[in-house]
Formats: C-alpha cells, structure tokens, sequence
C-alpha cells in the first residue's frame, strides 16, 4: 500500500478473521485473508509444513509484514514504499516511460527507462520487480529446504543433526520469504495498485468523466468493510492454472489484468455500485481478493515444482542430484571456504 493514500480502513480482530460473516479489505485484515486462504488451498504436493491450520495462521500474519515494517526510517521507506504498486497510465506505460508489458530485465535497467522520460521508480513504483524476486527468492528457499531434508535422510551422526537443524532454519526463513510474496501479490489484485488513477482520476484526459474525488479509501474501507465476506472471497478463488511460462510473463500478465478493471472499478463507482447493499459492488471487492488467494496459491505451487531443478550452495549443486542421491550437499551447504 502507498503511503498515506493506500492505507487501510479496517482493523479487525486476528481471531475473527476465519468467521464468514467478518468482512475484510486489503489492509492488514485483507492481506491476512489472502495468505490464509491460499495456504488453505494448498495441494498435497506441497510440503506438509507449508499447509494445515498453523501455517495458514502463521501465512496470515507474514502476508501482512511489508507493511507492518514502513516508519522504520527515511532510507527504509524510500527503499521499499514504492514496492507496493506500479503506475500504469492511459497508453499502458509507467508513468510515461517504459510500457509495462516490456519488462525491462533488470532494476537498474528499468531505472534508466524511466529516468529517461523524467521520472524513477520511487514515483512509478515497482511492483512488477517486486513479485517477480519474491518468486524466485521463494524457489531457492525450497531448493535449500529439499536438498536439506534430502541430506538428513541419507546422513549419520553429527551431519544428520546439522541437516535436521539446517532444515528447520530454512522453514523458518521459508515463511519469511513466503510472507512478502503474499503482500505484494495481494497489492497486486488490487485494481488501485496498478495505476496512475490511484486516488481519483485527477490526471487527464477523462472522457467518460470518471470522479476525481479520493476513492481510494472509501473503496477498500468504508464499502468493502460492509460488504464483503471471507465465505465470499473463497467463493470467489478459481481454480489452480499453470501457464507453464516464465515468471516474468505470469506476473506481467497478473498485475496487466487487475489494470484492466480500473476504468469499470471507476465506472461502477459512479453507478453507484459500492454504497452500501450493493451487491455488485461487493462482489466486484470479493472477486479481486479471491484473485489475490488464487494467484498466491498458484506461485507458491509453481515455486515448489522449479526448485526441483534449481541450484543451490557453494560450489553450486543441482538440488535434482542431491535428491538422486549422487551428491552429498554437506560441504557445499556448510561452505568450504
């Protein structure tokens, strides 16, 4: 969430949260639903740790952790507010620089597009990048984890014990990793998260005359604090997709789609559709958060499968070897320098 303008307007209890009739937003009670809800519809591939009531439950409460850390200081803040939205306007570009489908590959190279037509990513913001290294960080978590356990099945003595507790370490920084992808992919279900027209479509043109008032927390608070359920949003996941495609093209794809419905977001506001009652509204609200869980679940998933074939340590293993059985990873786990 943006600063000032993307904060949220409800708080809720966190021993309520799971109750159908308690309704939540994309403030900490709806970044909380998004993590627990994807978590609850984890598949049994999915390591054991990774599912059941207690990781939902801890799921839930990292998902909100990007935000619980901003006032932590001007260098803090400056580094990592704009990880929260990307700002996309009219003719699909950032701010006027690059188009947001031509994903540069690098920070730095994004930097420069956007220097180049007099802005940076502190303005634009970088929720694309964002997602994007929170996934792969998430893959080589699960290729430590595997090649960890991998190694405690196979060892004796003083090595099992260090294999066993280098796999619990890696549970834990697993949970870390997997709370900041929740948050940023929940940002990115949020149509309001991924345009210029964040807080009032103030920027012209504006040919069907959308408000310019500041609807950005009456959206998230005062309307969907009513309106929508947790039954509703579960309602509302879709089923597991693979596009079988790189990170990049997924996450582009994700946050591209949520941009589309910033105009009928708008339009619908101006029909009246999130007063209170509204029942299109309220679904509209549901559906972006069910989006979220659904989008959460699938990476997750998707980050397991692509540590099976990742590298890890140094010298660098392949985690598909240690789990054959034809290396030992403890030397290149524990370091030899």
């Amino acid at each position: 969430m943006r600063p000032a303008v993307r904060l949220s307007a409800v708080v809720l209890a966190a021993g309520l949260l799971l109750s159908p009739t308690v309704a939540a937003t994309w403030g900490a009670a709806g970044h909380r639903m998004i993590g627990v809800l994807a978590v609850q519809a984890l598949p049994d591939e999915v390591p054991a740790f990774v599912r059941g009531p207690k990781a939902a439950e801890e799921m839930g409460e990292l998902a909100r952790e990007p935000d619980r850390s901003k006032g932590s200081g001007r260098i803090h803040g400056t580094n990592r507010d704009a990880a929260h939205f990307v700002d996309i306007d009219d003719e699909g570009k950032v701010l006027g620089g690059p188009k947001f489908t031509d994903l540069q590959p690098t920070r730095a190279d994004y930097e420069k597009a956007l220097q180049a037509a007099g802005t940076d990513s502190w303005k634009a913001g970088y929720l694309q990048y964002a997602t994007i290294d929170g996934y792969q960080q998430l893959v080589r978590d699960f290729g430590y984890w595997r090649v960890a356990r991998a190694g405690e099945k196979a060892a004796r003595g003083a090595r099992k014990a260090w294999y066993k507790r280098d796999r619990i370490r890696r549970e834990h920084l697993l949970f870390a990793s997997l709370g900041d992808l929740a948050h940023y992919v929940g940002d990115g279900s949020q149509p309001l998260h991924t345009t210029v027209h964040y807080n009032g479509w103030s920027i012209q043109p504006n040919p069907q005359g959308f408000t310019a008032e500041k609807i950005h927390g009456p959206f998230e608070g005062d309307f969907v604090k009513g309106a929508v359920s947790v039954d509703m949003a579960r309602g509302a996941m879709v089923p597991f997709a693979d596009c079988k495609c790189p990170i990049e093209k997924r996450v582009l794809g994700y946050i591209g789609r949520t941009n589309t419905l910033v105009a009928p977001l708008y339009r619908m506001w101006g029909e009246g559709a999130f007063r209170p009652g509204q029942a299109r509204g309220a679904e509209f609200a549901a559906e972006r958060i069910g989006a979220g869980a659904s989008e959460l679940r699938d990476l997750i998933v998707m980050a397991w499968r692509d540590s099976a074939t990742t590298k890890v340590g140094w010298p660098v293993i392949s985690v598909a070897d240690v789990e054959a059985g034809k290396i030992d990873p403890y030397e290149s786990l524990v370091g030899v320098d």
